[in-house]
């Protein structure tokens, strides 16, 4: 078996060995919490009509079923084949739109012929769609469903209805700052801070009027932003040259679990990305949590990527790939390497003061922003 010009081909490997089919599953983006279990290949077999390995001995008694065929069978709505007084069933399953007896329980079968007779209607709800109730942290208060757009939460801060994004502190003391969570790690639902609605509550992105989901995979980050941020639209980002996005700057923080959507955290910066987004700069912060056990001895990206190996390479792929599952390009990122921590701050710092400019109305609230 040979995948690819550098791969080193093996004869004796088992096309079929169903392991294949797990380390794939296994490595894709957010599949870590999930036990992805294996399965060979079996085939139907004919004399006392169960599905097994095939035996070399008798190889005309086996019928290969492969995934073509079970989804041409099941869009059909094969119904089981009726056996004969010989005992034999007929060879040409398509032709007869029936399926063997025994080849799976009738109750599975009546739900894989539901989903290919009907998987275009709104029933059939995507992998990527997560029906779950969200993590919300505990002092924040929600209104309609998750999953809709009608969903909004809005978060409090020691104890009263704030704007996460004007009424938090960016840098609470020298050297930490806060990070507001918008998509708890491992959730699929593309949640962000509304920048118009009063008090600025977190709500799901949409696309053509419908709730936007990650299809890539589950992100294995937690995802927010740094309060009283703005990379503006109107200035050029003086690492890239380009115009900001015009949101508040993105954070990504990478620890030992999910943290709640609207939750507030105390971080420290150990670096950035600089991803170019439809031609815009959208900073990427990689931020760590202050309860994180590696908190005090990991300072910059390459030493968290020390004490959790991958997590650079993970954001990268994460970053250019993501948006490949919805059918578009690879994502560019102004570079690979990841700035410092004192050039992140540079950054953050240039941010901040274009806030500031767009709170003190030097820049023309054009967009309707809900400002204090």
């Amino acid at each position: 078996m040979k995948g690819s010009l550098i791969a080193e081909a093996h004869p004796d490997d088992d096309l079929y060995d169903g392991d294949h089919g797990r380390y794939v599953l296994a490595m894709s983006p957010g599949q870590e919490p999930m036990n992805i279990l294996s399965f060979g290949k079996v085939y139907y077999d004919t004399r006392d009509h169960e599905m097994k390995d095939a035996d070399p001995k008798r190889p005309d008694d086996f019928i290969s079923i492969s995934g073509t065929k079970m989804r041409a069978l099941a869009a059909a709505g094969a119904t089981p084949c009726k056996i004969d007084s010989s005992g034999h069933i007929p060879t040409d399953l398509l032709g007869a739109n029936c399926i063997p007896p025994g080849f799976m329980v009738q109750k599975g079968w009546d739900i894989v012929c539901d989903y290919y007779q009907n998987k275009d209607e709104k029933a059939w709800v995507p992998y990527s769609i997560q029906v779950v109730e969200p993590r919300e942290d505990e002092h924040a208060r929600s209104t309609g469903q998750y999953g809709t757009t009608d969903y909004r939460l809005s978060v409090h801060h020691d104890g009263k209805l704030v704007s996460p994004w004007h009424d938090i502190a960016l840098e609470p003391s020298t050297g930490v700052y806060h990070f507001v969570v918008e998509i708890p790690m491992y959730s699929t639902a593309k949640m962000e801070m509304n920048k118009e609605e009063k008090h600025n509550p977190i709500m799901q992105d949409t696309s053509a009027g419908a709730p936007r989901y990650y299809h890539y995979g589950a992100p294995m980050f937690n995802y927010g932003f740094l309060p009283q941020t703005w990379e503006s639209n109107r200035k050029k980002d003086s690492t890239t040259g380009r115009l900001g996005d015009n949101d508040p700057i993105d954070a990504i923080e990478i620890g030992p679990g999910a943290l709640d959507m609207g939750s507030v955290h105390r971080v420290k910066i150990l670096g950035s990305l600089a991803l170019i987004d439809g031609g815009e700069t959208d900073h990427k912060v990689v931020v760590i949590r202050d309860t994180d056990p590696l908190f005090d001895s990991v300072d910059d990206v390459d030493e968290l990527d020390h004490k959790r190996p991958g997590t650079k390479d993970s954001i990268i792929d994460w970053m250019k790939m993501y948006k490949t599952a919805e059918g578009k390009g690879v994502n560019e990122l102004h570079s690979e390497e990841f700035t410092t921590p004192r050039q992140a701050k540079a950054i953050i710092e240039e941010v901040a003061g274009h806030y500031q400019e767009l709170i003190d109305g030097d820049v023309d609230n054009d967009d309707n922003f809900f400002l204090p």
